[in-house]
Protein backbone atom coordinates (compact mmCIF):
# COMPACT_ATOMS: atom_id res chain seq x y z
CA UNK A 1 0.00 0.00 0.00
CA UNK A 2 3.01 2.27 0.86
CA UNK A 3 3.96 2.43 -2.76
CA UNK A 4 0.61 2.90 -4.13
CA UNK A 5 -0.33 6.49 -5.37
CA UNK A 6 -2.95 8.40 -4.20
CA UNK A 7 -5.68 7.44 -6.90
CA UNK A 8 -4.67 3.78 -6.43
CA UNK A 9 -4.92 3.62 -2.85
CA UNK A 10 -8.05 3.88 -2.35
CA UNK A 11 -9.04 1.40 -5.01
CA UNK A 12 -6.83 -1.12 -3.54
CA UNK A 13 -7.31 -0.61 -0.04
CA UNK A 14 -11.25 -1.73 -0.93
CA UNK A 15 -10.49 -4.42 -2.01
CA UNK A 16 -8.85 -6.04 1.60
CA UNK A 17 -11.10 -7.93 4.12
CA UNK A 18 -12.31 -5.23 6.88
CA UNK A 19 -10.02 -7.51 9.36
CA UNK A 20 -7.33 -6.50 6.66
CA UNK A 21 -7.94 -3.35 6.08
CA UNK A 22 -8.43 -2.42 9.82
CA UNK A 23 -4.83 -3.62 10.43
CA UNK A 24 -3.07 -1.90 7.62
CA UNK A 25 -4.96 1.27 8.48
CA UNK A 26 -3.05 1.06 11.62
CA UNK A 27 -0.20 0.70 10.55
CA UNK A 28 0.01 3.41 7.53
CA UNK A 29 1.71 6.80 7.38
CA UNK A 30 -1.41 9.31 8.83
CA UNK A 31 -0.58 10.96 5.51
CA UNK A 32 -2.07 7.57 3.51
CA UNK A 33 -4.32 7.58 6.71
CA UNK A 34 -5.81 11.05 5.90
CA UNK A 35 -6.18 10.17 2.29
CA UNK A 36 -8.45 7.47 2.79
CA UNK A 37 -10.37 9.43 5.41
CA UNK A 38 -11.46 11.79 2.75
CA UNK A 39 -12.27 9.41 0.09
CA UNK A 40 -14.39 7.09 2.35
CA UNK A 41 -18.05 7.01 2.71
CA UNK A 42 -19.75 7.42 6.24
CA UNK A 43 -20.26 3.40 6.32
CA UNK A 44 -16.62 2.90 5.03
CA UNK A 45 -15.64 4.56 7.76
CA UNK A 46 -17.81 3.29 10.34
CA UNK A 47 -16.45 -0.28 9.11
CA UNK A 48 -12.97 0.59 9.78
CA UNK A 49 -13.77 1.98 12.82
CA UNK A 50 -15.30 -0.62 14.06
CA UNK A 51 -12.83 -3.35 13.32
CA UNK A 52 -9.71 -1.22 15.07
CA UNK A 53 -8.47 -1.99 18.14
CA UNK A 54 -8.91 1.04 20.70
CA UNK A 55 -5.58 2.01 21.19
CA UNK A 56 -4.86 2.12 17.48
CA UNK A 57 -8.02 4.44 17.34
CA UNK A 58 -6.94 6.79 19.66
CA UNK A 59 -3.31 7.18 17.73
CA UNK A 60 -4.86 7.57 14.35
CA UNK A 61 -7.57 10.66 15.82
CA UNK A 62 -4.53 12.01 17.73
CA UNK A 63 -2.38 12.41 14.58
CA UNK A 64 -5.49 13.74 12.43
CA UNK A 65 -6.37 17.44 11.74
CA UNK A 66 -9.67 18.73 13.54
CA UNK A 67 -12.25 18.17 10.22
CA UNK A 68 -10.90 14.57 10.11
CA UNK A 69 -11.06 13.83 14.24
CA UNK A 70 -14.52 15.42 13.95
CA UNK A 71 -15.76 13.01 11.33
CA UNK A 72 -14.28 10.24 12.96
CA UNK A 73 -15.97 10.42 15.76
CA UNK A 74 -19.03 10.87 14.34
CA UNK A 75 -18.70 7.51 12.34
CA UNK A 76 -18.10 5.95 15.33
CA UNK A 77 -20.17 4.17 18.28
CA UNK A 78 -21.41 6.17 21.52
CA UNK A 79 -19.09 3.50 23.70
CA UNK A 80 -16.11 3.60 20.79
CA UNK A 81 -16.33 7.82 21.66
CA UNK A 82 -16.22 7.44 25.13
CA UNK A 83 -12.97 5.11 25.14
CA UNK A 84 -11.16 7.09 22.66
CA UNK A 85 -12.05 10.55 24.80
CA UNK A 86 -10.60 8.37 27.68
CA UNK A 87 -7.33 7.25 26.39
CA UNK A 88 -6.97 10.74 24.72
CA UNK A 89 -6.99 12.46 28.12
CA UNK A 90 -3.61 10.62 28.63
CA UNK A 91 -0.40 12.90 28.27
CA UNK A 92 1.58 11.45 25.57
CA UNK A 93 4.15 8.40 26.55
CA UNK A 94 2.34 7.66 30.20
CA UNK A 95 1.48 4.07 30.93
CA UNK A 96 -2.43 5.16 29.99
CA UNK A 97 -1.71 6.57 26.77
CA UNK A 98 0.22 3.57 25.31
CA UNK A 99 -1.81 0.51 27.58
CA UNK A 100 -4.78 -1.31 25.86
CA UNK A 101 -8.02 -1.78 27.43
CA UNK A 102 -8.55 -4.91 25.20
CA UNK A 103 -7.62 -7.75 27.18
CA UNK A 104 -8.19 -11.10 28.19
CA UNK A 105 -8.71 -11.08 32.58
CA UNK A 106 -8.83 -14.47 34.30
CA UNK A 107 -9.61 -15.61 37.51
CA UNK A 108 -7.06 -17.27 40.49
CA UNK A 109 -9.56 -19.88 39.98
CA UNK A 110 -10.31 -20.47 36.74
CA UNK A 111 -9.26 -24.10 35.30
CA UNK A 112 -7.26 -24.45 32.61
CA UNK A 113 -10.52 -25.35 30.71
CA UNK A 114 -12.27 -22.47 31.38
CA UNK A 115 -9.79 -20.62 30.20
CA UNK A 116 -9.63 -21.63 27.05
CA UNK A 117 -13.02 -21.42 27.07
CA UNK A 118 -12.78 -17.90 27.74
CA UNK A 119 -10.25 -17.13 25.48
CA UNK A 120 -12.00 -18.49 22.40
CA UNK A 121 -14.93 -16.26 23.57
CA UNK A 122 -13.30 -13.27 23.47
CA UNK A 123 -10.23 -13.66 21.98
CA UNK A 124 -10.89 -11.84 18.52
CA UNK A 125 -11.58 -9.08 19.93
CA UNK A 126 -8.81 -8.16 21.84
CA UNK A 127 -5.34 -7.26 20.67
CA UNK A 128 -3.74 -9.97 22.24
CA UNK A 129 -3.72 -13.48 23.93
CA UNK A 130 0.19 -14.12 24.48
CA UNK A 131 -0.09 -12.51 27.79
CA UNK A 132 -2.92 -13.14 30.24
CA UNK A 133 -3.78 -10.99 32.79
CA UNK A 134 -5.09 -12.36 36.38
CA UNK A 135 -7.23 -10.46 38.03
CA UNK A 136 -9.84 -9.92 41.57
CA UNK A 137 -13.58 -9.26 41.11
CA UNK A 138 -12.61 -5.52 41.35
CA UNK A 139 -9.99 -5.89 38.45
CA UNK A 140 -7.26 -5.26 40.26
CA UNK A 141 -4.10 -7.16 38.95
CA UNK A 142 -2.94 -10.27 40.34
CA UNK A 143 -0.59 -11.91 38.68
CA UNK A 144 0.08 -13.15 34.98
CA UNK A 145 0.90 -16.17 32.48
CA UNK A 146 1.61 -16.73 29.24
CA UNK A 147 -0.60 -18.83 26.71
CA UNK A 148 1.99 -21.00 26.46
CA UNK A 149 1.80 -21.57 30.34
CA UNK A 150 -1.55 -22.42 29.81
CA UNK A 151 -1.28 -24.67 27.48
CA UNK A 152 1.10 -27.03 29.22
CA UNK A 153 -0.69 -26.89 32.14
CA UNK A 154 -2.65 -29.98 33.71
CA UNK A 155 -5.79 -30.20 32.49
CA UNK A 156 -6.99 -29.40 36.55
CA UNK A 157 -4.39 -27.02 37.42
CA UNK A 158 -5.92 -23.47 38.22
CA UNK A 159 -4.78 -19.87 37.07
CA UNK A 160 -3.48 -19.32 40.79
CA UNK A 161 -1.27 -21.99 40.72
CA UNK A 162 0.84 -20.92 37.58
CA UNK A 163 0.28 -17.44 37.47
CA UNK A 164 3.17 -15.25 38.29
CA UNK A 165 2.14 -12.85 41.10
CA UNK A 166 5.52 -11.27 41.45
CA UNK A 167 4.37 -8.47 38.80
CA UNK A 168 5.56 -4.84 38.38
CA UNK A 169 3.08 -2.72 36.61
CA UNK A 170 2.12 1.31 36.68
Amino acid sequence: LNELDERQLPLVFRLLTKELAAEAFAEMDPEQQELLIRGFSDNELKEVLDELYIDDAVDFVSEMPANIVERTLKASTKETRQLINKYLGYAPETAGSIMTPEFIDLKEQMTKETCLKRIKKLGEDVETINVLYVTDSSRVLKGVLSIRQLLLADDDTTVGEIMHDNVVFA
